[in-house]
């Protein structure tokens, strides 16, 4: 008679594809469930193993509903959705985790309540956080309850929702056509930083984010077609998007060709330096341009905010101005609609030639103005 596998007997085993310890036993009803304890030490691995048995062993004799830890949900909804963020986004969701574990670290979430949230902004207040900071933290606590919800069926309330806090709106500085010439000027003038200019300019005329200028490959640009190409992998909303380039962002692209063409002919990077290595860092030389310019408070994606502002003055519709951006709604983008004033004054305007045709004003006798419809 064959010997089963290890994965197909109640206990411990090591997967080659995971340096955790995975767990296999029959649940309540019945099922055989293969799961990663999520630990690498046995002794911990075992004790998860031992407490899922207990947990199926109750539920079957006596449909006791076994309960979860926030520690158990954390783990299993890291291990579930692994691979579906970027790299920076999956280490700023650990430090929410980290943040959220301070307090609620060991909780059965079942138990979970409002006055358990309340409980924890209130902390988090008196630290001195702000309210974006304890709403991106509550967003993970939510969408690990949610997602064990849908996926596992866990019986979890969620008390996160309808107490997230009121942000300020968000910082939205942009440029004048006269200062980004005068920004581009400084940026060409720096000797050590030939890339400066260029890069600004394409920043300007494209609305790409810093991330995805440098990391721009010559294998994504199709000068031809006027397109970059971008990928999930390497856009903040990890979806795939194409940025159409004007003639002014054409022109940009030629001039790196014939850089590349002079120096350096094997770079893979759009923006490199002379040996065709990447560039890394352009905060320096961007704040002594900003300097010599004469422009203050100014942050190299507010060029992004620069690019927006100028297409919705431009009467761009603010969907357009969406795709373009690369915003997952429309509104994200509504933020700058208030830069296109002349849309409404166009729009109230309208009234004027209503009210002239549909109605007049009457003085009654007693010195009241009445508006009669005619």
């Amino acid at each position: 008679m064959p010997r089963k596998r290890k994965q197909d007997q109640d206990g411990l085993y090591r997967r080659p594809d995971s340096p955790k310890w995975w767990a296999s036993y029959v649940d309540a009803s019945g099922k055989r469930v293969r799961r990663s304890t999520g630990a690498t030490e046995r002794q911990e691995a075992e004790a998860l193993l031992a407490k899922w048995k207990l947990e199926a062993h109750r539920e079957r004799q006596w449909g006791e509903q076994p309960t979860h830890t926030f520690d158990e949900l954390m783990v299993a909804y890291l291990q579930g959705t692994s691979g579906e963020r970027r790299p920076r986004s999956e280490e700023a969701v650990k430090l929410h985790i980290w943040r959220l574990r301070q307090s609620f670290g060991g909780q059965e979430m079942e138990s979970l309540s409002g006055g358990d949230i309340g409980e924890y902004i209130r902390k988090r207040k008196g630290e001195g956080v702000g309210n974006s900071t304890i709403n991106r933290e509550m967003e993970v606590l939510s969408a690990a309850i949610t997602y064990a919800s849908r996926e596992w069926e866990w019986p979890l309330p969620n008390p996160v929702k309808g107490r997230m806090l009121k942000e300020p709106e968000g910082r939205l500085r942009w440029l004048t056509r006269a200062e980004a010439a005068a920004l581009i000027r400084a940026a060409e003038a720096e000797p050590k930083a030939e890339h400066l200019g260029p890069l600004i300019t394409l920043a300007l005329h494209t609305g790409m984010r810093r991330g995805e200028l440098l990391g721009l490959e010559w294998s994504r640009v199709d000068r031809r077609a006027g397109l970059i190409y971008l990928e999930g992998m390497h856009t903040k909303a990890g979806k795939r998007r194409t940025v159409p380039l004007n003639a002014i962002a054409r022109n940009v692209i030629i001039v790196r060709e014939r850089y590349k063409a002079t120096h350096c002919p094997d770079a893979k990077w759009v923006f490199s330096d002379e040996e065709g290595n990447q560039i890394g860092s352009v905060k320096r030389s961007f704040a002594t341009a900003c300097r010599r310019a004469g422009i203050e408070d100014f942050h190299f994606h507010d060029l992004r905010h620069t690019c927006a502002a100028w297409l919705v003055q431009a009467g761009v519709p603010l969907t357009e101005v969406r795709d373009v951006l690369g915003h997952s709604t429309v509104k994200m983008t509504e933020r700058y609609a208030h830069l296109a004033p002349e849309n409404t004054r166009a729009a109230l305007a309208r009234l004027e030639g209503t009210e002239s045709r549909s109605s007049h004003v009457e003085e009654s006798g007693e010195g009241e103005i009445r508006l009669k419809v005619v």
